[in-house]
């Protein structure tokens, strides 16, 4: 007759078992937690953000444009649209890390009505929008900046390549002859910066 005997080596065989399989338990549990809470997170920037459009999109509607009255102070530069990509954002007047997690940001450049590069910044939220999907982007596709006086601008995709982190060429490369207009987010795959250039 076979009997298993229960043996101090068993036992302690068994404790290891169990203890593996509860750590293992508790760590996809903490897992699905903090994937469940980035997610939420980045919607929630999101919503805010779209919030913030529709309500710039709004008191720009119902704003008086008369010359005598001063628009309404704002941290707002204007809109992005990118229908290609399903992009419409406000974008802020600066860049700040608070600011850049709620809507992309413009750290260089003026007016669009004026010669000059002006550059936005957007994060790359792997597909859970602002700039994630710069890189479906094509030469000769349309890019809508629309400024704080309602005058919508038209930019036409010519170039789009890849730099270090370092390398701030981008954003020196500045035309007093045309308007340009460049978008930058990360490429979250290799460390390096997408760059999209429209004139």
């Amino acid at each position: 007759m076979n009997q298993i005997l229960s043996t101090p080596l068993n036992r302690t065989k068994n404790f290891l078992f169990k203890l593996q399989f509860f750590v293992s338990i508790f760590v996809i549990l903490g897992l699905i937690l903090y994937s469940s809470f980035h997610v939420l997170s980045l919607s929630k920037q999101e919503k805010l953000s779209k919030q913030l459009a529709n309500n710039y999109s709004i008191s720009k509607l119902y704003s008086n444009n008369s010359e005598n009255e001063t628009a309404p102070e704002s941290n707002l530069f204007g809109i992005i649209e990118i229908p290609k990509i399903d992009v419409y954002y406000p974008v802020f007047s600066h860049l700040d890390e608070d600011l850049l997690k709620i809507a992309p940001c413009k750290f260089n450049g003026n007016s669009p009505k004026a010669n000059g590069n002006i550059c936005i910044a957007g994060h790359n939220y792997n597909n859970n929008l602002f700039f994630s999907n710069l890189n479906y982007l094509e030469a000769g596709d349309e890019i809508f900046l629309y400024d704080n006086d309602g005058e919508k601008y038209i930019y036409h995709v010519f170039s789009i390549y890849e730099v270090n982190s370092t390398d701030l060429s981008p954003v020196l490369e500045n035309s007093h002859n045309e308007r340009i207009l460049t978008l930058i987010t990360c490429n979250n795959l290799n460390d390096k910066r997408i760059v999209v250039k429209s004139n």
